[in-house]
């Protein structure tokens, strides 16, 4: 038999490129939607004014929280916006984190960039925080240690570790209840011990693993009118739960740093606390998405330099501990003195976030490190034909 006669060829539809995985959270925003989803309504230059414009919101709570903590001893009310803050704010960066890091595996561009902007970040800025406490504390002995995150760092390297296991929630059936059963087996577990902070990183896990499931209209769900309406009453619900819990409960359960022993208290209180504690996030964190911008705002820019805001401003956070302001100054603790403490944290944090700060810490949160990282074979042949 005669072979058929060749079928017209259809033209092929050009080429997507793939879209790549930038640092979330703390950090940058994506340059693109996850592979395989279509981001939520992106604009200017394929970024999403609602996740710049949460990121630097949340940041900003981040900075007062900080801010706050001194205050918190002698302010029943400093204790509550405290706890209220502490609800949600870092949750709704693990979630961002989480949604942004659907498309990774373990291509090479993806893991240059988990080193680049995560593991390199985390190594400078540690061994920047251990000079910084031996000088500004006087505490020459503080040791330099990589296995002990001090301060802000601990995130970096839940980060690090959410991410390399993203294609194993990818695969099980029931990624949630499962991460949400491994955060309460942590937090009943006293022996974990402080290495890599784990406790952090498995009782947030839960957080980092809903972003993963989370598709663009789930986001769309809760920027609805009714859930921005009714995320006011919930609000002022929450603030006047954390006015009675200030005196009968301690904020470290916030922290997610410590077991249920640690704390003082018994393993099954801790269970129970780390579903109650999941559940309020989840609640918080939709009524704060519920009232982010999705356009573009005078903020929306700074959104790309959260993990700016948020590694710089650790060191005045700190340092003001340790030079004494909140004991030197008693004004600061009175109703004005908290309000201009909470401006002033706002402001420092909004202007690290900035472009020209970007500029100039680049070298340490975005460096590219070409030398590093040997060159793809077909990259190599590519840039043959095309010479």
């Amino acid at each position: 038999m005669f072979p058929a006669a060749p079928t017209p060829r259809r033209a092929l539809p050009p080429a997507q490129r793939a879209a790549g995985t930038d640092r979330t959270g703390p950090t940058a925003q994506p340059s693109g939607a996850p592979e395989g989803a279509a981001a939520p309504a992106p604009k200017s230059g394929g970024r999403n004014p609602f996740f710049d414009n949460a990121k630097y919101l949340a940041i900003v709570l981040v900075a007062m929280g900080h801010a706050w903590e001194p205050l918190t001893d002698g302010s029943r009310a400093a204790e509550a916006f405290y706890m209220t803050v502490y609800t949600f704010h870092m949750p709704a960066f693990i979630i961002i984190s989480g949604y942004f890091s659907r498309s990774f595996d373990m291509r090479k561009d993806r893991l240059q960039r988990l080193v680049t902007g995560v593991a390199v970040p985390y190594i400078l800025f540690e061994t920047a925080y251990a000079f910084f406490k031996r000088w500004a504390d006087d505490d020459p002995g503080h040791p330099i240690s990589l296995l002990d995150p001090w301060f802000l760092t601990w995130f970096l390297v839940a980060l690090f570790i959410w991410r390399l296991t993203t294609p194993l929630w990818q695969i099980v059936r029931w990624p949630i209840p499962l991460a949400v059963a491994i955060a309460v087996l942590a937090s009943v577990s006293p022996d974990i011990g402080d290495d890599l902070d784990l406790q952090r990183v498995l009782q947030f896990l839960p957080f980092f693993v809903l972003g993963l499931a989370l598709r663009p209209e789930h986001f769309k769900l809760v920027q609805r009118r009714a859930v921005r309406i009714a995320s006011l009453p919930i609000f002022a619900a929450a603030l006047v739960m954390a006015y009675w819990a200030a005196p009968r409960m301690s904020s470290a359960w916030f922290y997610h740093r410590d077991s249920a022993q640690e704390l003082g208290t018994t393993w099954w209180i801790g269970a129970v606390m780390t579903l109650a504690l999941f559940g309020c996030s989840i609640v918080m964190v939709a009524c704060f998405f519920a009232w982010v911008p999705t356009r573009q705002t005078w903020f929306t820019v700074l959104g790309a330099g959260t993990l700016y805001g948020y590694l710089l401003h650790g060191f005045l956070a700190k340092g003001s501990r340790f030079w004494g302001w909140f004991d030197d100054y008693a004004w600061l603790h009175t109703p004005l003195g908290e309000i201009a403490v909470t401006l002033i944290a706002g402001g420092i944090v909004t202007a690290l976030c900035t472009p020209p700060v970007r500029r100039v810490f680049r070298f340490a949160m975005e460096p590219t490190m070409a030398w590093a990282f040997r060159k793809d074979p077909a990259d190599t042949a590519r840039a043959r034909v095309s010479a």
